[in-house]
C-alpha cells in the first residue's frame, strides 16, 4: 500500500515564525564571501513580516488580557508580499490586456499593492518594450498601454489563467492568519450565550449544553424534530467567537490562484476612519478584507465537488471549498442526511480533518497542500444520529445536543416574542384557545416555529378581510385549518 503522505506539502501549524530568517551573522562571518547588499527572497521577507505581526499581537494580548485583533499590515517592499517581480508582471500585463490602458496608480489599486512597490516593475516593462506611455499624468505617473510584444505575452499569460485582480497572499501567510484568529482563542460564558441568543427563546438547560460545545470548537450534532430552531441556533453561534476577522481575497500557490473571499458568503465590514492606535502609523494590507466571522450553511444541495478546490476550465481561476471559506467561523451542515451525496462519502471525507484540525487539498498544479480546518462544524438534522453515522464518526463529534419541543410556557413566550415583531397584541386567552382546540384533542406536539407561522396566517387573513390584526377565534381556526391540513 502506498504512503498517503507522499507528495504532500506540509505546513507547520505550531509556529511558522520559527522558520523566519536567523539572526545576522557577525561581521567576521559576513565578510567571508557573503554579499552585504543581497536582497532577501520573497518567502523569507514574508515570514519576517509575519514574525513582526505575531510579536505585535502577543504584546497587545498581554496589555489587554484578551486576544488581540489580527491586522495584516501593508507591505513596505515587494519581497514582503511573498510574490516575485515576474508574478506581479503577469498581473499587470493581464490587467492592461483587459482594460486597454490605465494609469499606474489605478493598476496598483486593482492589484491592492502600494504604487511605490510597482514603480520599478513599470520601468522594467517599459525598458523591455512590453508597455508604452500613452499620456503623462500627475505626480510622476503615466497612463500605460501594451505594445504588440506586451499584448502577445499578456495573451499567453491569460491562456494560463485570466485572473488579474488583487495580488494573492502566500499559503503561509494565510495559515498564520488562521492561527492568529482561531476560534479556540475565545471562551464563551453564559452571558455571551444569552446575548447571542437574545432574540430566541432558549432555556437554561439548552444553554448549559451549548456553552461547553462551543468552547470546544470541535463540532456538535443538533438533532430533534423539524421546526424547533436548530438552524436558528446554529446561525447565532458564530457571534460567540468575536465579531470580525481578516481573510485574503485570494491565495497563490505555485501559479494557481485560489479565490477565498466570496461576497455571497462573507459580509464585508468597512472600518471607520482611523483616529489613532495601531492603524495610526500603518495601513492595512488591502489584499485582505475585514469580514464578519463567517457562518456558512450548506443544505441538501451540498456535493462532494464543493469540498475540494474547483478550477473553472474557461478562466483557470480556482475557487476555495466551503470549509476553507468557513475557517475561523461556523460551518453548518443543515438537513444532514438529506444531501445529494451519500452520507458515508461525506463522513469519509471529513473523518480525519475533524480529528486533526487540518485538511489536505489538491491544487491543479499537481500538489497536495495542508490547510487549516478551523471552524465549529454543526450537523443539524431531524433524523436520529445513530441511524446516520457509525460509532467512529460519532466519537469525533463529541457533543450531541437534542433540541426538544418547547414547553407550554415557552410556547406562550414565543407568541409574545413573535407578536411584538409582527404587530400583534399578545392575548393569553387566544393562545389558550389555540392549544385547547387544535393541539390537546389530537395530541399535536408543540413546535417552536408554529407561533410565527400561525401569526403570519392570521395576519394575512385579517388583511384580506379588512379586519383589525388580532388573534380572534375565527382567524385562529382559519389559520389552523390551512396550516395543519396535512400535518
Amino acid at each position: 500500500m502506498s504512503d498517503p503522505s507522499r507528495g504532500l506539502v506540509p505546513i507547520d501549524f505550531a509556529d511558522l515564525a520559527s522558520h523566519a530568517t536567523p539572526s545576522p551573522a557577525p561581521a567576521s562571518e559576513a565578510g567571508s564571501g557573503a554579499k552585504p547588499n543581497a536582497k532577501p527572497d520573497a518567502g523569507t521577507s514574508a515570514l519576517q513580516t509575519l514574525k513582526s505581526t505575531e510579536l505585535l499581537l502577543a504584546s497587545l494580548a498581554v496589555e489587554t488580557g484578551k486576544p488581540a485583533e489580527f491586522v495584516p499590515l501593508e507591505p513596505d517592499r515587494l519581497e514582503s508580499t511573498g510574490m516575485s517581480p515576474e508574478e506581479v508582471e503577469r498581473l499587470i500585463l493581464k490587467y492592461l490586456l483587459g482594460r486597454g490602458s490605465s494609469e499606474g496608480r489605478r493598476i496598483a489599486q486593482s492589484l491592492c499593492l502600494p504604487f511605490g512597490l510597482l514603480a520599478p516593475i513599470f520601468n522594467d516593462l517599459k525598458t523591455l518594450q512590453l508597455v508604452a506611455y500613452r499620456n503623462a499624468t500627475s505626480m510622476g505617473d503615466y497612463e500605460y498601454i501594451l505594445t504588440d510584444l506586451g499584448r502577445e505575452r499578456a495573451r499567453r499569460y491569460s491562456e494560463e489563467c485570466t485572473y488579474f485582480g488583487a495580488a494573492p497572499v502566500s499559503l503561509k501567510e494565510y495559515v498564520q492568519s488562521v492561527k492568529a484568529q482561531t476560534i479556540t482563542n475565545y471562551s464563551t460564558t453564559n452571558v455571551d450565550l444569552k446575548r447571542a441568543f437574545s432574540d430566541l427563546i432558549i432555556n437554561d438547560s439548552m444553554l448549559r449544553r451549548l456553552g461547553p460545545a462551543i468552547n470546544s470548537g470541535r463540532g456538535m450534532f443538533l438533532f430533534g424534530p423539524a421546526g424547533n430552531g436548530k438552524t436558528s441556533i446554529a446561525e447565532r453561534v458564530t457571534s460567540c467567537f468575536g465579531s470580525t476577522i481578516y481573510i485574503p481575497k485570494a491565495i497563490g500557490i505555485d501559479g494557481d490562484i485560489i479565490r477565498v473571499f466570496d461576497p455571497i458568503i462573507h459580509e464585508r465590514i468597512e472600518d471607520p476612519p482611523s483616529s489613532g492606535g495601531l492603524m495610526k502609523e500603518s495601513k492595512v494590507d488591502s489584499r485582505w478584507i475585514k469580514i464578519r466571522r463567517p457562518t456558512v450553511i450548506a443544505g441538501g444541495e451540498l456535493t462532494m465537488e464543493e469540498l475540494e478546490i474547483r478550477q473553472n476550465q474557461a478562466t483557470k481561476i480556482c475557487e476555495a471549498p466551503i470549509q476553507l471559506k468557513s475557517n475561523c467561523g461556523t460551518l453548518v451542515i443543515d438537513d444532514f442526511g438529506r444531501q445529494r451525496m451519500p452520507v458515508v462519502e461525506l463522513l469519509n471525507r471529513w473523518i480525519v480533518p475533524l480529528e486533526k484540525r487540518y485538511d489536505f487539498l489538491s491544487v491543479p498544479c499537481g500538489k497536495r497542500i495542508q490547510v487549516p480546518f478551523d471552524q465549529l462544524i454543526i450537523f443539524s438534522t431531524n433524523l436520529e444520529p445513530r441511524d446516520l453515522v457509525d460509532a467512529a464518526f460519532l466519537r469525533r463529534i463529541p457533543y450531541k445536543i437534542p433540541v426538544p419541543d418547547p414547553s407550554l410556557e415557552e410556547f406562550h413566550k414565543l407568541f409574545v416574542l413573535m407578536a411584538n415583531q409582527l404587530g400583534f397584541a399578545y392575548e393569553k386567552r387566544a393562545v389558550d384557545y389555540l392549544v385547547a382546540k387544535h393541539y390537546t384533542p389530537v395530541q399535536r406536539p408543540l413546535r417552536a416555529c408554529q407561533p410565527r407561522d400561525i401569526l403570519l396566517q392570521v395576519k394575512f387573513f385579517c388583511q384580506y378581510n379588512d379586519l383589525p390584526i388580532r388573534l380572534t377565534p375565527e382567524a385562529i381556526d382559519f389559520a389552523c385549518e390551512t396550516y395543519f391540513s396535512v400535518m
